[in-house]
């Protein structure tokens, strides 16, 4: 059986990626951050942890994978994180009715913004990110 553990993302600043995904996400440090490595946490639920490594790569548009966060308040999550230094990002190719908004990290790593008012958990499928 296999199950996804951590999902990597490669940052340059690690202290502020690692300070920005902590608040973004209510996650914490599963051990001590390393000069080049950390793995954020859930605090109190079930899921994959965030690993960030401080490894220069080059930024690709389109990203071949991104994250999907649900939110039960997309306008307040989304105005949230502005507020914690990430970006909404405009696509031309993005459905009238979509149910997620485009977003990047401080360092341009991208992820969506899921609207999810009925939670209860995962809906499955997702959008296609540019």
């Amino acid at each position: 059986m296999l199950k996804i553990a951590s999902i990597v993302i490669r940052v340059n600043d690690l202290p502020a990626q690692s300070r920005f995904w902590k608040a973004a996400l209510d996650y914490v440090e599963r051990d001590p951050a390393s000069d080049d490595w950390v793995v954020l946490k859930p605090r109190d639920a079930e899921a994959p942890c965030i690993a960030l490594d401080a490894h220069h790569s080059e930024r690709v548009l389109p990203p071949r994978i991104h994250l999907d966060i649900y939110a039960d308040d997309q306008a307040a999550e989304v105005r949230r994180l502005a507020g914690l230094g990430a970006r909404e990002v405009h696509w031309d190719g993005r459905p009238a009715d979509a149910d997620y908004i485009i977003m990047e990290d401080p360092e341009g790593n991208r992820f969506c913004v899921v609207d999810t008012p009925e939670w209860g958990g995962w809906r499955g499928g997702g959008p296609a990110t540019p």
